[in-house]
């Protein structure tokens, strides 16, 4: 009986693939190849740059800034809709200039060195990085509701329920597509790394250096999804003129003239003072500058958030609000920082190679996942759905905490070594890996069925402005925690041999317990809030 209903359960999400589907698809299948730099990048800043774990969550804070302009460009995306195009291409240049940065530091670090620092030009390439990938994020969040029909071939209105089904499918495959590039990404990984435990310095340089260069096929695949998009929409235009439709009646199908976009000057100029306030308080020397940052963007977007809400009915405004408040509440939660994993490449042997592995093994279990339990999802409501990842997580945050203070040595002695720290490593990463991608999925539902068709881009934006407003307030969390338990890896002078930073992960334990303290009582707290008051969430 329960394999029938994984097989429907699988044939559902599937069967209901419309090649309209496939171009914003394409963009999202680039953003999960966007990973493949992921493992590389952490052992280049653990092995070449002296950086602290404050440092890199302050980075992390600054890198998360442009995903807040996702609202202001949003809009821009509705305002331009034809010409959209233009912010993938030049979203694409970004991502290939971060990439050309980290090739030069790693394959021409001495040339590099001659105009910037090496920390320099790594801070450049991780800013460039998130705003190229926020470009072509707006873009395809949009296209999502666009490659979603609401008429048949001949100019027919579809019925909603068809409709709401299709937004659905189209959100759980765009997980899906990014997850899926997370797996190609995962197995070139474990291709180039392996043997790495046996490679020479030099060698290692060149395989970083390889991953960085096949990484340049990320921004041509966002590219040819929307060369693709265009050739779809002109194959749908001649199908809608061999019915008998005119020129006329094809037109207002695609831009119909009741929502027309004019621009909402409101979300405009709040953006341009965001603009203004983060460019001249982060150019400056001054102490408390992220925290400054923080507080006037999210006064911005809340603003603006209001001002953008009041097109709502009152009812779908109160769920609005609660779910965006929900949704803030689970991603704003602090991380460990990479403290923790600098400790289980340094003291538990975590290289690569088995990093690669770890990677692999999470996308695979986190596409099965969002597969199976995709109806579910659509069925439950959103507070549920957090609740339950909530209290998963924290669970599921126990076996590292353990393994910290010798877990897995228990466990291997018991065990004849099979259950060893990567015995459990594997384990917990497969369970905990969906968390992250599925929680998003019904957020997203709900935005691209509830937002009036002609702001699509720009409810969107909203919502993830919001979220992503989340995360800076976590990147802040992290940094203020690894400020008061101070984390240190190894670093060793390249001329000398000398260690000019020892290693010290004393206090990596008590960051591990505070940090699962707080991913479990903010989320329910912000729930149990939505609930006893008079908002709702979906």
């Amino acid at each position: 009986m329960w394999f029938k209903k994984l097989v429907q359960n699988v044939w559902g999400v599937f069967s209901g693939l419309r090649l309209s589907y496939l171009p914003p698809l394409m963009i999202y299948v680039a953003a999960g190849i966007s990973s493949l730099t992921q493992i590389v990048g952490t052992f280049f800043v653990k092995d070449y740059l002296g950086l602290s774990a404050a440092f890199l969550a302050g980075l992390a804070f600054w890198a998360g800034i442009p995903w807040a302009l996702k609202m202001p460009l949003g809009h821009l995306v509705d305002l331009i809709w034809k010409w959209k195009s233009i912010l993938v291409y030049l979203g694409a240049s970004l991502i290939a200039g971060s990439l050309a940065i980290m090739v030069g530091l790693i394959g021409y670090k001495e040339l590099m060195e001659q105009y910037l620092s090496v920390e320099a030009w790594y801070v450049i390439s991780t800013i460039l990085a998130p705003v190229g990938y926020v470009l072509q994020d707006v873009v395809a969040d949009a296209m999502t509701v666009e490659a979603v029909p609401t008429t048949d071939d001949a100019g027919n209105e579809l019925d909603p329920q068809t409709v709401k089904q299709g937004h659905t499918i189209m959100q759980t495959l765009g997980r899906v597509a990014i997850v899926t590039g997370g797996i190609a990404v995962a197995v070139i990984n474990l291709l180039m790394f392996s043997g790495v435990e046996t490679m020479e310095v030099a060698d290692k340089a060149d395989a970083y250096m390889n991953i960085y260069l096949v990484a340049f096929f990320i921004p041509v695949v966002s590219v040819l999804g929307v060369v693709f998009a265009s050739f779809l929409k002109r194959l749908r235009m001649k199908k809608l003129r061999a019915n008998g439709l005119t020129e006329e009646e094809i037109q207002e199908l695609y831009h119909p003239t009741e929502e027309r976009v004019t621009p909402n000057w409101w979300i405009l100029g709040g953006s341009l003072l965001y603009v203004i306030l983060v460019l001249s308080i982060g150019t400056q020397e001054m102490p408390f500058k992220e925290e400054i940052v923080f507080a006037g963007s999210m006064g911005i977007v809340l603003f603006l958030m209001w001002q953008l809400t009041k097109q709502l009915s009152s009812e779908a405004r109160r769920v609005f609000i609660g779910t965006a408040l929900v949704i803030f509440a689970f991603r704003a939660v602090p991380t460990p920082g990479p403290g923790s994993t600098w400790w289980q490449i340094d003291v538990l042997g975590f290289d690569q190679h088995f990093q690669s592995i770890l990677l692999l093994t999470a996308n695979i279990i986190t596409l099965l996942i969002m597969i199976v339990y995709a109806k579910w999802l659509a069925d439950k409501s959103l507070t549920y759905t957090y609740g339950l990842l909530t209290i998963v997580g924290t669970v599921l945050s126990l076996p590292i905490i353990g393994m910290f203070y010798g877990l897995h040595e228990w466990t291997a002695a018991l065990t004849d070594g099979v259950v060893n720290a990567r015995f459990i490593a594997l384990i917990d990463t497969a369970l905990e890996s969906p968390l992250g991608q599925v929680a998003m999925i019904p957020a997203l539902a709900w935005t691209a069925h509830f937002a009036p068709r002609h702001l699509k881009a720009t409810f969107f934006a909203v919502v993830a402005s919001f979220s992503n407003l989340a995360l800076s307030a976590s990147a802040l969390g992290t940094k203020y925690l690894n400020e008061y338990f101070v984390i240190t890896r190894e670093v060793v002078d390249e001329a000398s041999g000398q260690i000019v930073v020892p290693a010290d992960y004393s206090q990596l334990g008590t960051l591990l317990i505070i940090v699962t303290i707080i991913s479990f009582v903010l989320p329910l707290l912000a729930i149990l809030f939505v609930r006893l008051s008079r908002l709702k969430s979906w």
